[in-house]
């Protein structure tokens, strides 16, 4: 996937891509997709044109504007910038669920935390990242790994951090309610130990218990952007993001994940993704994408 570049723009920049309500033409959709890989690394091209319609037409009738000229010009000026964080949080994707790619808790319980829980209870400290958390279910999963063989694992110095570039659905991650459908994947003892009923706004919901929220510290982190950890993490899960970033964006976040974690640290990611580059002689792909970190010596004799 790339971004659209000059040369689409010079066949034919007024020819509109996505029409309705407001047409989309090749020039909105090429400074659109600019302003998207400049701020999040997100490669669109013209096969996204309509869900990018579909995303941003209801914002610009709510903005109160004429089309996706006015749009364009205010989300590039310093006067849209409240108005750009929207359209970032309008064309990123957060779908999720509770224990997707089970295979990743199982080993992850199976495999990393007896050596972390040993660790923990001799005073160790330990830290997992859940990169691109959504609205929590990927860091909530793993918290509730953690507490099914360590159930004070709050009271040591163990604890789980989970960013999003998005601040609304770090909102909804913070709250931690969700309807009954989204615990599908979730056993009922844990729905029974962890979760109790609640009513939000008229509506059925089950909200994790603070003791798993004890665990977890949300924050609004863009991974493009500087980065600002003083340690390393012993775990890291960055799943079904990279994909959506052009090859050499990709290859710089490997490398720089393989600069957070130390020997044997692992790194989980999605089911399309595949660590390249130059990070690729330091990991060692054990399992379904699961990888671990071979320490800076391997890095050096590659």
């Amino acid at each position: 996937m790339s971004v659209i570049g000059a040369t689409e723009l010079r066949q034919s920049p007024d020819e509109v891509l996505a029409n309705g309500e407001y047409p989309l033409t090749r020039r909105d959709l090429t400074e659109i997709a600019a302003m998207i890989y400049s701020d999040a690394g997100i490669a669109l091209n013209e096969s996204k044109a309509s869900l990018v319609y579909s995303r941003l037409s209801k914002h610009i009738r709510a903005l109160g504007l004429r089309g996706f000229r006015e749009y364009c010009s205010l989300v590039s000026s310093p006067a849209g910038a409240a108005a750009r964080r929207e359209m970032l949080s309008h064309l990123t994707t957060n779908f999720t669920r509770f224990f997707r790619e089970n295979h990743h808790f199982d080993h992850l319980r199976d495999e990393v935390l007896p050596g972390l829980v040993t660790r923990a209870k001799n005073g160790g400290r330990v830290r997992i990242w859940s990169a691109a958390c959504s609205d929590g279910q990927e860091p909530y999963s793993i918290a509730l790994t953690v507490l099914s063989v360590l159930p004070n694992a709050a009271d040591l110095d163990f604890r789980i951090l989970a960013t999003d570039i998005d601040p609304k659905i770090l909102s909804l991650a913070r709250a931690g309610a969700y309807d009954e459908a989204s615990l599908e994947t979730v056993t009922p003892a844990m729905r029974k130990q962890w979760f109790h009923e609640v009513e939000i706004q008229g509506r059925r919901k089950f909200q994790v218990d603070d003791r798993v929220k004890r665990l977890i510290t949300f924050n609004e982190l863009n991974l493009m952007a500087q980065w600002p950890f003083k340690g390393t993490f012993d775990v890291i899960f960055c799943r079904n993001v990279v994909i959506y970033f052009d090859e050499p964006t990709q290859m710089k976040i490997w490398t720089r994940f393989a600069g957070l974690l130390p020997e044997n640290g692992h790194l989980y990611i999605g089911h399309s993704e595949r660590v390249s580059g130059d990070a690729k002689h330091v990991f060692d792909n054990i399992g379904i994408t699961t990888y671990r970190h071979l320490g800076k010596a391997a890095g050096k004799k590659a």
